[in-house]
């Protein structure tokens, strides 16, 4: 019988379930297990998308007043690789030299374990909360995110949650625990280029047209001159190709079209719509000013096809949220941490929409590595920083009312 109140135990038990995304693996069923255990009701919903497996996702809620806190996370997890390359079997939870050794020990089966050992501690204590809790726990979050908090956020609030704030328990530490809250994210946005030329032989090049110079000249008009030099709350806005291709492995053949794929991370300076403007006007005038082939009056003929879905920037100002957890964290480990919106997309991006949301968890140094693990210290301090902060969190809600 897992104690569940000991992180430990709980992660061990959530690790020995082989989640890999879109597998639910057993992880969803033990955590639920545990949760009905302290008097949550819950719900397992599946959704669908064409074109893309099904998810198994949880939501969990303790209470029936406000405050509402909800807890975000995911239990699907990327895949160990090379098992024969981990010291330990990546999902059998060993423990070594006071190391939990699996995969998910940092992303993030450890933040989820440390929460719900952190609730159970403060209803044995202090009893229930004063207002509610949530789980909100997907099977997607590894994978194309199309079947997990979008669609479990869109469901909750379509049956009446409504919620106050929101804790993701996210690894977003680089060096300590303690050093880092993240309180918004960059914008994101990818798309593929694709630019028509005429192909024929490289012996004669007079009657064909070499797409990879458009190829080269419009993805070098993308990234130079810099965007923006950031703002007072973001790094600056940033694109990367991520790829070019030709589709064409004859050395003998100038290709008929090359693309080119590419990312932008926005700050607050953008909106999604407006930094596709300046990616089009950029192209614009790079496909105007250049020519295919020296000596042709032709500008060049590309394309642009954006992903389905941008994730937008925001900012999180809510000091109920912001101040008990940095406060929490202070308290537990001595260190002030810094409130960041550095790093990639998370969640939390889809969640913002309904409401306050920050994100804490474990050190991330390890996470998708092979041997990824977690010490056991660092568990028992993030279950106290999570204890200490749902007793603030509702202490000072409690105040505001």
């Amino acid at each position: 019988m897992t104690r569940i109140t000991d992180p430990a135990e709980i992660l061990r038990d959530l690790i020995r379930c082989p989640s890999v995304t879109p597998a639910e693996g057993g992880a969803l069923a033990a955590l639920e297990s545990m949760l009905k255990s302290l008097g949550f009701a819950t719900d397992r919903i599946v959704f669908s998308h064409t074109g893309t497996p099904d998810v198994e996702n949880l939501y969990a809620r303790f209470g029936n007043s406000g405050p509402h806190l909800m807890f975000a996370g995911h239990t699907d997890v990327v895949p160990a690789g090379e098992e024969a390359d981990w010291s330990h079997p990546p999902f059998a939870a060993q423990i070594a030299d006071g190391l939990l050794f699996g995969r998910g020990a940092v992303d993030m089966k450890g933040g989820i374990a440390c929460f719900l050992a952190a609730f159970a501690r403060h209803a044995q204590e202090h009893g229930a909360p004063a207002g509610s809790v949530s789980f909100l726990i997907t099977g997607d979050e590894e994978g194309p995110a199309l079947n997990g908090t979008v669609k479990l956020l869109e469901w909750a609030a379509a049956r009446g949650e409504r919620w106050d704030g929101c804790l993701v328990g996210e690894p977003t530490n680089p060096q300590r625990l303690g050093d880092m809250i993240k309180i918004g994210r960059r914008g994101s946005h990818s798309g593929t280029i694709t630019v028509f030329g005429r192909q024929g032989h490289v012996a004669y090049p007079h009657l064909a047209d070499n797409p990879v110079r458009g190829i080269v000249a419009l993805t070098t008009a993308l990234m130079d001159p810099p965007f923006d030099e950031g703002t007072e709350n973001f790094q600056p806005t940033n694109l990367e190709v991520t790829s070019i291709d030709v589709g064409n492995k004859a050395t003998n053949v100038i290709p008929a079209k090359a693309t080119a794929s590419f990312n932008i991370r926005f700050n607050d300076l953008w909106t999604a719509e407006s930094v596709m403007e300046e990616t089009h006007n950029r192209l614009d005038r790079a496909a105007e000013d250049f020519r295919l082939r020296p000596g042709k009056g032709e500008p060049v003929d590309f394309s642009v096809a954006w992903a389905e879905r941008a994730s937008h920037v925001f900012l999180t100002r809510d000091d109920a949220l912001t101040g008990t957890l940095s406060g929490a964290v202070e308290a537990m480990t001595g260190a002030k941490p810094e409130l960041s919106t550095s790093g990639g997309t998370s969640d939390a991006r889809f969640i913002k929409d309904y409401c306050p949301v920050v994100e804490f968890g474990l050190v991330g140094q390890t996470m998708h590595m092979v041997d990824e693990h977690v010490p056991l210290s660092e568990l028992e301090t993030l279950t106290r920083i999570y204890q200490r902060f749902i007793a603030d969190w509702f202490a000072a809600k409690a105040g505001d009312g």
